[in-house]
């Protein structure tokens, strides 16, 4: 199962009705597993791309002081400058489908971490200083709340690091701003291998589309941009390449959104 069907179900309605729609589970049935594990798959390719981190505002949620196990946190102001070395771990399937600390569900698929102080949300990257492999995450959550950890990976950051076999790795992470060039990853492809966006949904009031495109970030960690055409607000995701056009439009159709199709490049302004 891709995503959890309370999600689905929820990204379905919002595309029907282009409304904010289904409450979250209630606190007793928060967790239905006692101890967290790995999915049955790994994450594919297209799960694994490496989105280009971009400028958002602080969230209105998640970013007072707390307090967890006795002990008083402070959110930094900014991650300007922040890094740090440690044991990174990460969290999955017990977790997934549950909302974050700022609010979003946590999808263990998606490229994204918990961390105790930064402000969310936040980019950072983060090196295995074993394999020095690494990986661009988004901060949306908290924890670990382990005196011995400096943050907690999604599970499909945990495999793209090499970690998720170990449990725990030896990191180095260092905030990212958006925007500065020196800041972002190489592109996994050049520009001119992009071919395609995929539309999702249309609508005349471009706000009828907004709690849409959030929950498609939020589930599915992806680029969800509008475009005005022809009198219409199109809600597209993207841009792909030819292979993972179509490889996230069998995902889609898989998890119920009916109606999708590709938009070529060139096609749209």
């Amino acid at each position: 199962m891709l995503i959890t069907n309370a999600s689905r179900i929820l990204l379905v309605c919002l595309l029907s009705a282009l409304i904010s729609a289904c409450a979250s589970a209630s606190n007793s049935q928060r967790y239905r597993m006692s101890q967290d594990q790995a999915p049955a798959r790994v994450p594919t390719a297209a799960e694994l791309y490496q989105v280009e981190p971009r400028h958002e505002p602080i969230s209105r949620v998640g970013n007072l002081p707390y307090q967890v196990n006795g002990v008083q946190y402070f959110v930094l102001a900014s991650n300007e400058g922040y890094s740090e070395e440690g044991i990174a771990s990460w969290y999955g399937q017990k977790f997934h489908g549950h909302r974050t600390s700022m609010g979003e569900f946590f999808n263990m698929y998606g490229l994204t971490a918990a961390h105790k102080t930064l402000p969310l949300p936040s980019w950072v990257r983060v090196t295995n200083l074993d394999n020095n492999k690494e990986i661009v995450v988004r901060v949306n959550d908290r924890g670990p709340f382990h005196p011995d950890r400096i943050i907690d990976l999604s599970y499909a950051a945990a495999y793209a690091l090499g970690i998720d076999k170990t449990g725990t790795g030896r990191v180095h992470i260092e905030a990212i701003t958006p925007g500065r060039e020196s800041n972002i990853l190489a592109p996994a492809v050049s520009d001119d291998e992009y071919t395609h966006f995929i539309q999702v949904a249309a609508a005349r009031d471009v706000a009828n589309l907004e709690n849409l495109q959030q929950r498609l970030q939020e589930i599915y960690a992806l680029d969800a941009t509008t475009e005005l055409q022809n009198g219409l607000n199109r809600l597209l995701l993207g841009p792909f390449t030819e292979q993972q056009t179509m490889q996230w439009i069998n995902r889609l159709q898989a998890d119920g959104f009916d109606g999708i199709f590709r938009v070529p490049i060139n096609q749209s302004q």
